[in-house]
């Protein structure tokens, strides 16, 4: 069995230990909530997963706790604004040969690199329908896309060893084309974001605003697929689940018809809102929405590449943010400038 550290023991990183501790690896979870990692160590990490609720006994402590020893094998899954933090953290406590995986939403793993050196940080995807309900509590709703992979594509050790550990979980995979995933994401993610200007299921509102929809994923992938893949062609962007991103390259009815496999399966799912909508509507704080963003918008201007709505979609989530209402009506203005 092996030791794993997870910092942030949300949604993501609550639901993976939880499976590995069950499968009888060493977990420790490192949180900044003092209720959520004092319900951890009193009645243990549990999921809720189809109205069945279950714990497994972890330890959990404050990234400001004195820590037992160096972490050998961390899951990063602290929200995409907090990684410079996690960083500093990860610099003082990873262990000399250890490594960081970064199970989180974004563009992360350059701003990892840049702090504690290449060699120690992994690349990860993941699309995992989960939410913290409660101290010590997660809503597990259901396996999704995890794949895992080294940066600069090359098959490693340390993936497969991951993987293998991450099917305690589900249907892990590795992968040599880790950026294709999150660049696909990161379209994906803004029709995501989209929805959270209003409060209504993802699958309904995307499907009633696609163009909207297809124009915020074409905008984000003409800047992905001007940046080069780990063989030095164009990136290639990577489908996962039920959403494939190439449809959204091409439009017309090829984008239609990836909108109703994507509709199609949104619907069937137990979580109904997304992650964003959840921390503006239910938590009251910021999202990691200008996290993941940002780091597009820097690339896209070294690319001459305009990003206006995506822009104008950012700049609507910051009203929101400072007390703005939800309403539609956002979601026909952004539409309206789309068209």
């Amino acid at each position: 069995m092996t030791d794993y550290t997870i910092l942030g023991g949300g949604a993501i990183g609550g639901t993976l230990g939880f499976h590995l501790a069950r499968a009888g690896h060493r977990v420790r979870i490192v949180d900044a909530d003092p209720d959520h990692v004092a319900a951890i160590n009193t009645d243990g990490l549990q999921v809720d997963r189809d109205g069945t609720r279950a714990a497994v006994p972890v330890t959990a402590t404050l990234p400001t706790d004195t820590q037992p020893a160096p972490a050998d094998r961390v899951l990063l899954a602290t929200k995409a604004q907090a990684t410079p933090a996690a960083a500093d953290w990860l610099a003082e406590h990873l262990a000399e040969e250890g490594f960081v995986v970064s199970v989180q939403n974004g563009l992360n793993e350059p701003l990892l690199a840049e702090r504690l050196g290449d060699q120690r940080v992994v690349g990860c995807f993941v699309n995992i329908f989960a939410d913290t309900i409660a101290p010590g509590v997660i809503r597990d709703g259901g396996t999704g896309a995890l794949v895992v992979g080294e940066v600069d594509g090359r098959a490693s050790t340390r993936v497969d060893e991951v993987v293998a550990d991450l099917q305690a979980w589900g249907p892990a995979r590795a992968t040599g084309n880790v950026n294709g995933f999150l660049w696909s994401k990161l379209g994906f993610g803004a029709m995501l974001v989209a929805t959270a200007l209003a409060d209504a299921p993802m699958a309904e509102l995307i499907d009633r605003h696609r163009p909207l929809m297809h124009a915020l994923a074409a905008e984000i992938y003409a800047v992905a697929t001007r940046l080069p893949g780990p063989d030095g062609a164009p990136l290639r962007l990577e489908a996962f689940d039920a959403y494939d991103p190439i449809p959204y390259l091409r439009g017309g009815s090829e984008a239609d018809r990836a909108t109703d496999t994507l509709v199609a399966w949104l619907r069937t799912q137990t979580k109904d809102r997304s992650g964003i909508w959840r921390d503006l509507a239910v938590r009251k704080r910021p999202t990691e929405v200008p996290s993941h963003y940002r780091e597009v918008f820097r690339i896209a201007e070294s690319l001459g590449v305009p990003t206006p709505l995506s822009r104008r979609l950012v700049d609507q989530i910051a009203e929101l943010e400072a007390g703005g209402s939800m309403s539609t009506d956002r979601i026909d203005r952004l539409e309206e400038s789309a068209r």
